[in-house]
């Protein structure tokens, strides 16, 4: 079912045009668009600092990326999200919160190339991605070869991806995934909440309404090599 337009849509998005770095894409193909169009961010610019820069993709209504934010002062986040209804959410918390350290991006996760330099985030999160677990839509999931090939070219040698997920099939396929696209996986859970890193876990609406089901986290570390 289709998501219902939020009410003054465009005037709130321009209310949120401080942190708001792009939207929408620069032609109507996206490959196209990824291959030959660029308008990269300027980091300084952007957050008036030098700072580490870390991303995450499909940032849903911000509450993560806010609060590792207010956590983490002193790194910058770009947060990513292509459902704009979803992203103002995220704009508005933000804005309301007055957090300075993050800026929004409401595009398609195949352009990423377009706006964030090679080899300048620290590390990428993907917290409960879709798993589309329909083999015809494999080459839609986040960590799918082609996502891994854009996620390399925008981390740092060392750089890492933080996945958390509900479906252990596709935290299984994405364990094999990073390890075939030259990644080293460390940190591997099957119960997040009950597990050595639980301490330092970010846990959303989303997570807290699973896990009270009685159900387990999976999480995981790749770390480019």
């Amino acid at each position: 079912m289709r998501m219902r337009r939020k009410r003054n849509l465009e005037p709130r998005m321009e209310a949120c045009g401080a942190i708001l770095v792009a939207r929408g894409k620069p032609c109507k193909n996206l490959k196209e668009a990824a291959e030959n169009y660029r308008f990269l961010i300027d980091y300084s610019a952007l957050f008036g600092r030098t700072a580490p820069v870390e991303l995450e993709v499909g940032c849903g209504n911000g509450a993560f990326v806010a609060e590792l934010a207010k956590r983490r002062s002193g790194c910058d986040f770009l947060a990513v999200e292509v459902c704009t209804n979803v992203i103002l959410t995220a704009m508005e918390r933000v804005m309301e919160e007055g957090i300075p350290n993050v800026k929004f991006l409401n595009i398609a996760a195949e352009i990423l190339p377009c706006y964030i330099p090679e080899s300048s985030i620290d590390r990428i999160y993907l917290n409960f991605s879709t798993p589309l677990p329909e083999a015809g839509r494999e080459k839609q999931r986040l960590t799918s070869d082609r996502f891994l090939a854009i996620y390399k070219k925008l981390l740092k040698l060392g750089g890492e991806i933080i996945q958390k997920t509900d479906s252990e099939p596709f935290f299984d396929y994405s364990l094999a995934k990073f390890q075939e696209n030259g990644f080293a996986v460390k940190d591997v859970t099957r119960d997040l909440h009950n597990s050595p890193y639980a301490a330092e876990n970010i846990v959303t609406e989303y997570e807290a309404n699973f896990s009270a089901k009685g159900l387990p986290i999976y999480r995981a570390v790749a770390v480019l090599e």
